[in-house]
């Protein structure tokens, strides 16, 4: 046994938990203090305030600009949450018939019978029926699937209540205005980790009120919470990041290239949509994504610790080591948040960058010690560990180096990623460089940059594998999994940042602020772009992890000793595994592609027929805008949806388990080097435009200014970037996990049932 008993465990996992949800709205009450607008009483004293401050603008109306950061707020608002509510009504039903299917599924593998049964692994005891599994994963599923889509509301809702407040504290100077986006992304972050372990924790308990002893029934049912997180994380980020896209390519490529405004311009039709898009593809989608990763590495390693020593000696403290990590996690989020918040000050744009980076490493220090006390605590000395059929020893020390190991590759995945996309380095500088003789070597370089970017995360995912399975077989690489995501709470804040940034910088465009404030919301920004590659960066890398953790998990359940690649069956599976990943991205490609084009027909309308709206006269319809955006993204989303969800109960059902474990592999293996390359590709041509764009040294003003042939190249290189980054890059990541996901709480089903066509031939 560890030092902690299994009551002070009880207790501990549910206070950090409350301390994260506390935490959170400390910061979002720190934020909803800077005032956007009420009734006139506040503007006479706003007013004054701001003049005693200096802070006025020339020329502009202090008034006049806060009610229209407010009527632009709305507008956002109303748009992220009427889609959002849109989408969740398709979501409700699917989930509903779902669950039905799992249920059905599940019941039938010993005929829906009720009679208690030998166990699988704990040999001599008696389980649980097979229906009660059935029953309890499907409630678990719902609760998953329930947590995933508050998660992605709940940051949609902190996001567009903070991007206004952003725009005008942006006003008192870079460092105000930085605070306030951080603290913004900081709720998002801690309500989510909070969020995703309370709900596991209190699903745990109630669950061991019917299963008693039987861990093992236990266990398995809740790898129902982590399907649930990732399917809802699949259509919100496929139906968020086709909305997002459509807008901005229509945007961008009407705007810009034709019409020459400015991004953001208000006269720009699409300009609502677009800012819509970043809430509900980058905010709400990432949300899910990430709480989708979090529930399957918890859900992987739970299970692999109940059929090993842990939940055969019902030893409830080691058993609960993944929750005492996430716990530990969120302490130590809070401490870092600190650091960027309340104990060093922003003054100068060039800070903006380093801070944020800061915050990666401090959390990843802290943690390292944080997770070395927790192992010493929580686990015995020595125990063993289930791997495929044996059993292994393992020392808890062991465990220490399995999750340390995969908190630093996410390190080192985040910072491989911020040097292939930040335009302080010289990758992006060369793409920008490129533009000078058109788009087409920008493309070239940019995809060039893609695919070498791929090179340094493989590596450290690589030696993370080798270093966990080493020591402690499956379970290793569940802790290690979760050991990179420990630290999601600062990852979130600091990936939800860059979305709000982006509304900030559209909203003072839109309101008709001065150059110097649309300045100082584009340095935010652009150090925005940078750290949401960094957070889809460890978002690909934990699934990597994760899925191959759910991997070891599934052939376990599944009863597979070993996968053999020279066996027919398993190679046919590896090479359809290998291509879903193209066939996904090709429909999520495709998707925004035709989703843009209406937008841009839509656009190039409004443009030639509405009188006075270039001169400023007259205002667009930006509503027909928003409702292309929603009406394709939720048309589209069904079919990649389909393709993820159908292909592992085919696989098992008609193929088999051999053939389903080489369909895992392959996906996996091409899944990351897709999923990174196109991630970083979008996000290098967006830095490189904003390089040009910002002219921020002699380079850079040599390629610019604005409108010249070198930075239409580059927008082009950024608007084929669109949906790499944002659609198809951050999708395929959950490709991987959730059908791994499916495989493990299917499994049960295809070991019994599976392979009909083998059977028959």
């Amino acid at each position: 046994m560890g030092v902690l008993s299994e009551g002070l465990t009880q207790i501990l996992i549910p206070v950090a938990a409350f301390i994260g949800l506390g935490f959170a709205l400390f910061q979002w009450f720190l934020v909803s203090k800077v005032k956007v607008s009420g009734g006139y009483g506040d503007y006479s004293g706003y007013k004054d305030r701001l003049i005693n401050e200096g802070e006025t603008e020339e020329g502009v109306d202090p008034l006049e600009v806060s009610i229209k950061c407010a009527e632009i707020q709305n507008a956002i608002s109303v748009g992220a949450t009427s889609f959002l509510f849109t989408e969740y009504r398709y979501l409700g039903i699917f989930t509903a018939v779902f669950g039905i299917v799992i249920f059905l599924f599940l019941g039938s593998v010993k005929g829906f019978s009720t009679e208690s049964e030998p166990c699988t692994y704990n040999t001599g005891n008696i389980c649980k029926p097979a229906l009660a599994n059935a029953l309890f994963t499907t409630i678990a599923f719902f609760l998953g699937a329930l947590t995933s889509v508050l998660s992605g509301f709940l940051g949609m809702k902190i996001a567009t209540y903070a991007n206004a407040r952003t725009t005008l504290e942006a006003r008192k100077g870079v460092g105000k205005a930085f605070i306030t986006a951080f603290r913004s992304g900081a709720v998002m972050g801690f309500l989510l980790a909070a969020n995703g372990l309370l709900v596991l924790w209190v699903s745990i308990n109630l669950f061991k009120l019917y299963y008693g002893d039987d861990w093992e029934g236990l266990y398995e049912s809740i790898t129902g919470y982590g399907l649930g997180g990732s399917s809802m994380a699949l259509f919100g980020r496929v139906g968020g990041g086709i909305y997002t896209k459509a807008a901005d390519v229509g945007a961008d490529l009407v705007g810009k290239v034709e019409r020459n405004i400015p991004e953001d311009d208000p006269r720009n039709p699409a300009v609502i949509a677009d800012n819509v898009g970043d809430n509900v593809g980058d905010i709400a989608g990432m949300g899910s994504d990430l709480f989708g990763s979090y529930a399957e590495s918890s859900c992987a390693a739970l299970f692999v610790a109940s059929i090993s020593s842990f939940g055969i000696s019902h030893d409830f403290t080691a058993m609960s080591y993944p929750l005492i990590v996430s716990s530990m996690g969120i302490v130590v989020c809070l401490i870092t948040t600190l650091f960027a918040t309340d104990l060093f000050e922003i003054k100068r744009v060039s800070e903006i960058e380093p801070t944020l980076k800061r915050q990666l490493v401090i959390s990843t220090v802290l943690m390292t010690a944080g997770i070395a006390m927790v192992t010493f605590f929580a686990l015995p000395s020595e125990f063993t560990l289930f791997n495929f059929g044996t059993e292994m020893s393992v020392k808890n020390w062991h465990l220490f180096f399995c999750v340390a190991i995969g908190l630093w590759a996410g390190l080192a995945i985040g910072y491989t990623t911020e040097y292939y996309t930040s335009s302080a380095y010289s990758p992006v500088k060369d793409v920008a460089d490129s533009c000078r003789t058109g788009a087409a070597t920008n493309v070239i370089f940019g995809l060039a940059l893609g695919y070498k970017s791929v090179i340094i995360p493989i590596f450290a995912i690589a030696i993370a594998i080798y270093v966990s399975f080493s020591l402690a077989a499956m379970y290793g690489i569940s802790v290690s999994a979760l050991g990179m995501l420990s630290t999601i709470a600062t990852g979130l804040a600091i990936d939800a940042y860059g979305p709000i940034s982006d509304n900030a910088g559209g909203i003072a465009e839109m309101a008709g602020m001065s150059h110097e404030i649309r300045e100082r919301t584009d340095a935010l920004d652009a150090a925005g772009n940078t750290t949401a590659a960094i957070g889809k960066g460890f978002a690909i890398g934990s699934a990597a992890l994760v899925s191959l953790a759910l991997f070891g998990a599934f052939v376990s359940r599944a009863g597979i000793n070993t996968v053999d690649v020279l066996t027919p069956k398993v190679f046919i599976g590896l090479l359809v595994g290998a291509m879903l990943p193209y066939w996904f991205s090709a429909m999520t490609m495709k998707s925004v592609g035709s989703a843009a084009l209406k937008m841009v027909e839509e656009v190039r309308r409004q443009f030639n027929t509405i009188p006075g709206l270039m001169e400023g006269r007259a205002k667009p319809d930006y509503a027909t805008c928003v409702k292309i955006s929603t009406d394709a993204s939720l048309r589209e989303m069904i079919p990649p949806g389909a393709l993820v969800m159908l292909t592992p109960l085919i696989a098992g059902t008609f193929f088999g388990v051999e053939t389903l474990a080489g369909v895992l592999a392959g996906s996996l293996v091409s899944g990351v080097q897709v999923a990174i390359s196109a991630s970083n590709t979008g996000g290098a041509w967006d830095n490189a435009k904003k390089y040009i764009e910002a002219g921020g040294n002699e380079h850079a003003k040599s390629l610019g200014p604005k409108g010249s042939d070198a930075h239409k190249a580059a927008v082009i290189g950024d608007t084929i970037g669109d949906p790499l980054k944002d659609t198809s890059g951050p999708s395929l990541n959950i490709l991987i996990k959730l059908m791994a996901v499916e495989s493990l709480v299917f499994a049960p089903f295809f070991a019994a049932h599976g392979g009909l066509l083998f059977k028959l031939f």
